[in-house]
């Protein structure tokens, strides 16, 4: 099952940093699109999340792995027609078939790691898959900043989303399920002991849609950084992710989730006060960087609700949390959007407020030793 995760979240990361590299200069340069077009397209990528729940009754009738290669092929399948289709109408279809694929992948991904896992392991799991997901990030990075003088957007998305799409092709002709592993509850489950967990869910996706919807709209609008810019920032990014995302695992392991969560959204204040404030080209893209090393943190939500759910439990509540994780990213990017037009200070603003609340509720975290029987 390690092996299966590593290939197809491989997979879904080259799929999702294309995408991120190449969008807002495909949508700003190419479809001529403005900030609050782009935020709407953002909110509609992020209306698989929100139907991630369907996953429960989905693996009903398909194994959970089988599921995961289905997604990766999705995936592929956006990315590879994405250039084709330089206009608001065509990029809000493409975005949808690939953010369908990304989305259920990750919902799989995150439920088949905590039930194939032990508690003392999972996060050192996620450390690593996010370890070699930046791995995979830098070389994208790399093959697009060498290959953008002489390919153009079309090109670049149809040569990455066949290479997805062979990924996923090699996950169908596996098989790494364990007879071994405790069935799960194929039906919705939302329960109230679980509060904590789909609160801190559901901020920490408000928290994502910010990072991803505005900061590199900031770098492209405002700063003016262009596609090589980008991908050179992406590609430091992800080396120090690389090297930071199994210690951060560690750090879970050792310290606990509150005490990590609580350095995450603390730091958080700061660094989106600080996207608000700067005028520097070089601050703006620290701050990024920032920003990115503690997004990983989030992976301590997760290993919090193994340490507190009932086993049976974990694939219709990691389903329902994204879901959860999503109600936001429907509406905020397009809310954002509008009022990145009227200033582009206030999303940030917003962000570092959500960054408070989430603090104090942090401190609620408290681990039993003993699960829910």
């Amino acid at each position: 099952m390690y092996l299966y995760l590593v290939v197809l979240t491989i997979a879904s990361t080259v799929g999702l940093q294309t995408w991120t590299t190449l969008f807002n200069n495909f949508a700003v340069d190419i479809a001529g699109l403005d900030g609050d077009r782009v935020g709407l397209i953002q909110s509609v990528r992020e209306i698989p999340g929100f139907l991630a729940l369907l996953a429960i009754f989905i693996i009903r009738i398909l194994k959970e792995h089988r599921l995961s290669a289905l997604s990766i092929i999705i995936l592929g399948g956006g990315i590879a027609v994405t250039g084709l289709f330089p206009s608001f109408i065509g990029l809000i279809f493409t975005t949808l078939l690939m953010s369908f694929g990304f989305h259920y992948f990750e919902t799989t991904n995150m439920s088949l790691t905590l039930q194939y896992f032990k508690e003392s392991e999972s996060p050192w799991v996620f450390g690593k898959l996010r370890s070699l997901a930046a791995a995979s990030s830098i070389v994208v990075g790399l093959f697009i900043f060498l290959t953008s003088s002489f390919l153009n957007f079309s090109q670049l998305y149809l040569i990455v989303g066949v290479s997805i799409m062979a990924a996923a092709v090699w996950g169908f002709t596996q098989n790494p399920a364990s007879g071994d592993i405790i069935p799960q509850r194929k039906k919705m489950i939302l329960r109230s002991k679980y509060w904590l967990y789909y609160f801190l869910t559901f901020m920490a996706g408000a928290r994502r849609q910010l990072f991803i919807a505005f900061s590199v709209l900031l770098m492209v609008q405002k700063f003016k950084y262009s596609v090589q810019e980008v991908t050179i920032l992406f590609v430091i990014n992800n080396t120090i992710n690389y090297f930071l995302s199994p210690i951060i695992g560690k750090a879970i392991i050792r310290f606990g989730e509150r005490k990590v969560l609580s350095i995450e959204y603390f730091s958080l204040i700061f660094i989106f006060v600080g996207y608000a404030l700067t005028g520097s080209k070089l601050t703006v893209a620290v701050l990024y960087i920032l920003d990115h090393i503690f997004f990983n943190f989030a992976i301590a939500i997760r290993t919090y609700f193994q340490k507190v759910g009932d086993p049976k439990d974990i694939a219709p509540t990691m389903a329902v949390g994204f879901t959860i994780n999503h109600i936001a990213a429907v509406f905020l990017p397009a809310i954002g959007g509008l009022l990145w037009i009227v200033d582009y200070r206030i999303p940030f603003i917003g962000g570092s407020v959500m960054a408070l609340v989430s603090l104090l509720a942090v401190q609620k975290i408290k681990i039993k030793k003993q699960k829910y029987m």
